[in-house]
């Protein structure tokens, strides 16, 4: 036997006893289980959880070894709490009432859709409607992010399509922010590839110009380009396409504006440079948001808002119910609570369906987790 094989008969038999403790566990918590459904107690209890933990690790002098002892426990604990929750029948968490609810009234897709989005005709985010609903879509364009959500709240629009994030520079703030803030509903995706170009007034040259108009989010990609031109003064605009729409009817002929080929053509500008943004792998990804929910063929994405007490540990409670019951988690996001300082308000999206057997003892739990919890939508995962 070589040194190898005898280290590995030593952990095997290692195993063995660790898996008849963890089976004579199993056993034990299906009794509190029982005990719990009969008294109708709620299967979390997580400051007890806490103590364990802390208790576990406690006696641990190596500082590594106290994480990996405190993991393998939250591990275990939401085993449990699974096995738990197949006997118990506890009352659903706030934010998990108002899913279902929601589901009850979940609609079809609306056809022949009236669509909303934040910009000018031509912008990135008309490309994204026409992607979703085809090329003939009937669809206004609106100058605020908040106004896109006020269309869906007076009825003057049946969806909204609005950038949430970049591949170069990250999340839209501002819709993140208006998600929280309106009840609605995320029912779709699409990615649109952003390929920027550089655009004037036909005739000008690059020697011309004094100032480049763009959308903040299109300076900020580009900001290799410009920074080989640091004498051109840089605009934030509304949008892309806006900024191409203002060149176009100044006549400035020191003017250029950063939007796509889409808006040069409608606007009658032509292309100095193309494919100036620094990242040529550079997409924005939209959601389709909806006023009321809607559960369409294939979706396999949950999306879900939660706060969480300011304590430690609280966000690492979270994460271990997705390892635990093996969801994937694609996206966390933060954004600061007003008025809350230092405090956040976390946007997550997670691999599932809500019609799913065992998905409500998952939100279940992600509500008993969080001190506000609401469940954003379900729907399909943009593949090109």
């Amino acid at each position: 036997m070589t040194e190898l094989e005898g280290y590995r008969r030593q952990i095997d038999a290692i195993d063995a006893q660790l898996v008849e403790l963890f089976l004579r566990r199993m056993e034990v918590t299906g009794a509190v289980g029982r005990y719990k459904q009969e008294r109708g107690l709620p299967v979390l209890d997580a400051e007890r959880e806490r103590r364990v933990i802390a208790g576990k690790t406690e006696q641990i002098g190596d500082t590594a070894r106290r994480a990996d002892v405190a993991a393998l426990y939250e591990t275990i604990m939401g085993r449990s709490r699974r096995q738990q929750r197949q006997l118990v029948r506890e009352a659903a968490a706030p934010g998990v009432t108002a899913c279902a609810a929601a589901m009850a009234c979940a609609r079809q897709p609306v056809e022949h859709p009236r669509v909303a989005y934040q910009g000018e005709p031509g912008c990135y985010s008309e490309e994204a409607a026409a992607g979703l609903f085809g090329p003939e879509v009937d669809s206004m364009g609106l100058p605020w992010f908040e106004e896109v959500f006020l269309a869906l709240r007076d009825g003057r629009a049946d969806y909204a399509v609005l950038p949430i994030e970049n591949s170069s520079t990250g999340s839209i703030r501002q819709v993140y922010d208006l998600l929280a803030q309106y009840e609605y509903y995320i029912v779709g995706e699409w990615q649109v590839k952003v390929e920027h170009c550089l655009t004037a007034l036909p005739g000008v040259k690059l020697e011309e110009l004094c100032t480049v108009y763009s959308h903040e989010q299109g300076l900020m990609q580009c900001e290799a380009f410009l920074d080989a031109h640091r004498d051109w003064k840089r605009v934030p605009a509304l949008d892309t396409a806006g900024s191409a729409k203002q060149v176009a009817e100044t006549g400035d002929r020191t003017a250029a504006a950063i939007c796509s080929r889409r808006a040069a053509r409608r606007y009658g500008l032509e292309i100095l440079a193309e494919g100036i943004n620094y990242n040529r792998e550079n997409y924005t990804r939209f959601v389709l948001v909806s006023p009321v929910m809607e559960l369409r063929a294939g979706r396999d994405t949950i999306s879900a808002l939660f706060r969480l007490p300011h304590q430690s540990g609280s966000l690492h409670e979270i994460l271990t119910v997705f390892s635990v019951q093996g969801l994937n988690l694609e996206k966390l996001e933060s954004r600061p609570i007003p008025g809350r300082g230092w405090e956040y308000l976390f946007f997550l999206e997670f691999s599932g369906d809500l019609a799913a057997p065992g998905m409500d003892g998952v939100l279940q739990e992600l509500g008993q987790l969080s001190s506000q919890f609401r469940v954003l939508g379900n729907f399909r995962g943009y593949r090109p």
